[in-house]
């Protein structure tokens, strides 16, 4: 079935026409998107600082991400859930929107950012894990964490302001 055909069959399922029609389906879906948006950014941010030495710093690496991990993969797939009832709410409109696109690179992205603080600098964080100055990589790895979900952020805000192309 070619994209477009699915896309237009997504479109007149129940789910679909419920979350458009619906005078309080799609308002809820967005708040639950935004709230769980806070509860996996605010961890996030917090294990990023970690990594910059700007926050917890008496606190080991490992236990920042121990703590925190469970929550951000809450809210993550909290995030995920409600973001995909979102896009089925207007399946056909939203895959035309330029920003959405360029929203689920920077989350692919963001995604390539945590394999590569998990396979690469957190292999090694009992050589790292009590020092306040992280390596070199953690900080690249928290830096680029900030900044692609910057992104995503703005993007998630923009999609509602730019007209499919």
């Amino acid at each position: 079935m070619p994209a477009h055909a699915f896309l237009e069959w997504l479109a007149n399922t129940t789910l679909s026409t419920y979350l458009r029609e619906s005078l309080w389906a799609y308002p809820i879906v967005e708040t639950v998107h935004v709230l769980t948006l806070c509860l996996f950014l605010g961890f996030t941010v917090l294990l990023d600082f970690r990594l910059l030495g700007l926050a917890l710093r008496r606190t080991a690496a490992s236990e920042v991400t121990r703590r925190l991990e469970p929550w951000i993969l809450l809210g993550f797939a909290s995030m995920l859930l409600s973001g995909g009832l979102l896009f089925v709410g207007d399946p056909v409109r939203f895959s035309a929107n330029v920003v959405l696109r360029i929203k689920l690179g920077l989350l692919l992205l963001a995604g390539l950012d945590v394999w590569l603080y998990h396979f690469t600098v957190y292999r090694k964080v009992a050589e790292w894990d009590m020092q306040p100055a992280t390596p070199g990589g953690a900080k690249a790895v928290a830096i680029c964490s900030l900044v692609l979900w910057a992104g995503v952020v703005a993007m998630g805000r923009a999609i509602a302001y730019v007209p499919p192309a």
